[in-house]
């Protein structure tokens, strides 16, 4: 195999590839004489086929098979003798070619840059830390009581009222006629909810227990009886029971009905809920803020078909006027994407940065986790999309990144209350409005673009 360097310009490169017809010829006399062992022919003993008879019947299909595998691997051989890092895959052009020939081609190659990492030194940001009141947290935990359904049963001779919890059989009917689904045991609504029929709730205000009630109320457009949708409705009603709510004690107990071991450790964990609530939302600025230092401190020659790339995915799903009108910014955003996934990438590979196997599975059982009730469905929504757990990672690893460059730069501790980190937060989305929905998915794609090029550069 003969490599030459055609011509190169800026990160584009050509290069010329040329394998004698011996070396083919060798690959496929090799590839008949195994064939000749496991191949049956009526009128040969099995194993004994002459290789020109194979030659003859199957010669072109061999043919197509060695030519196959020697482009890749004589194009993978020519990156790897010219030290060329490829972006994305080589555009291939075959110049000569065919049984009896030697074999000439061309790669069109977009090579990766090379990229200098500037010190991160210069890199600053705040750790903030927010500081949660007790009557913050009192606030929230007299919230979460106040959700908490709790009734007690009413006297006999006590009326209902909006709020009470009724409890009632029913049957209903359409123009004096029953219908499938119109009837009801033990059927439970909070009055004033509205949750039942639209306006049946305020017909059942003033009851007693055990008292029979008529309510006629319009089913629904939706209803799953089509012919029964937007009619009226008699519906007999029994009330079986009545119960009006009660406020519950804030206590140990009702702590524990929580999950948590006393009050005061459920006033721990609401504090700590508040605090990684507005946490989260002041770290994702600050990172936001670290990568516009890092993509500004850094030069990078881009290659033009991951610019493309990263375009096309932008205008994915949006009209043909709308793209040119975007056109300008969508083009800065790719290319600003596309920089820092470099620039990140060939952060993590200088380091020595990796997502280990197990670090991935812990993460996926976090996600797990976080569904309750659901857990089955997740786990399984990762074993059976192999994109999704190499999002995960994608993501992971920029996480390790962004960790590696907090390490190195100047950070500055800044305690907040609520209300200060409310105010930062709104500030950020009304200053960078134009682009929030863009930079929003930002993390994600810098995440994906980078473990993108670490596979490529693996190559």
């Amino acid at each position: 195999m003969k490599v030459t360097v055609d011509s190169k310009k800026g990160l584009k490169t050509n290069l010329n590839v040329f394998v004698d017809k011996k070396t083919i010829d060798d690959r496929i006399n090799l590839r008949l004489n195994e064939l000749s062992k496991t191949i049956n022919i009526k009128g040969f003993r099995p194993g004994k086929v002459p290789v020109d008879v194979l030659k003859r019947q199957f010669g072109k299909a061999i043919y197509g098979e060695v030519l196959e595998k020697v482009l890749q691997e004589t194009s993978a051989k020519a990156l790897e003798e010219k030290k060329i890092k490829a972006a994305g895959q080589p555009k291939l052009d075959l110049k000569s070619y065919g049984e009896g020939k030697d074999l000439n081609f061309t790669l069109e190659i977009d090579e990766l840059p090379s990229i200098k990492i500037q010190s991160l030194e210069s890199i600053k940001f705040i750790d903030y830390e927010i500081n949660v009141t007790e009557n913050e947290t009192k606030k929230r935990i007299d919230e979460i009581a106040k959700n908490q359904n709790n009734f007690k049963d009413k006297n006999e001779n006590e009326f209902s009222q909006e709020g009470d919890l009724l409890v009632f059989d029913y049957k209903a009917t359409v123009e004096n006629k029953p219908f499938e689904g119109g009837e009801g045991k033990n059927t439970q609504i909070v009055l004033g909810k509205d949750l039942f029929i639209k306006g049946f709730d305020k017909q059942l205000i003033g009851c007693k227990k055990n008292q029979e009630k008529e309510v006629i109320a319009t089913l629904p457009e939706n209803y799953p009886k089509k012919e029964l949708s937007n009619k009226k409705a008699s519906f007999k009603c029994k009330i079986l029971n009545i119960k009006k709510p009660e406020a519950i004690k804030i206590d140990d107990q009702f702590a524990k009905n929580l999950g948590a071991k006393d009050l005061n450790n459920l006033k721990e964990l609401i504090k700590k809920q508040i605090q990684n609530q507005y946490k989260v939302n002041l770290e994702a600025l600050s990172k936001e803020s670290i990568l516009d230092q890092i993509e500004k401190i850094h030069k990078v020659d881009l290659p033009e078909n991951l610019v493309q790339q990263e375009l096309a995915l932008i205008s994915k799903g949006l009209k043909k006027e709308d793209v040119e009108k975007n056109k300008k910014e969508s083009e800065k955003i790719a290319k600003k994407r596309i920089k820092l996934g470099l620039i990140l990438n060939e952060l993590g590979e200088k380091n020595n940065l990796k997502v280990e196997e197990q670090e991935l599975k812990n993460e996926i059982q976090k996600q797990v986790q976080s569904m309750p009730g659901q857990e089955k469905q997740v786990l399984e929504y990762f074993e059976k999309n192999p994109a999704a757990a190499a999002s995960l990672r994608g993501s992971i690893y920029e996480e390790k990144i962004i960790n590696l460059i907090k390490e190195k730069s100047k950070k500055t501790k800044k305690i907040v209350s609520t209300k200060e980190a409310e105010e930062i937060i709104r500030q950020h989305h009304k200053t960078h409005h134009h682009s929030h929905d863009v930079e929003s998915k930002k993390s994600n794609k810098t995440a994906k673009s980078s473990e993108k090029k670490k596979k490529i550069r693996k190559k």
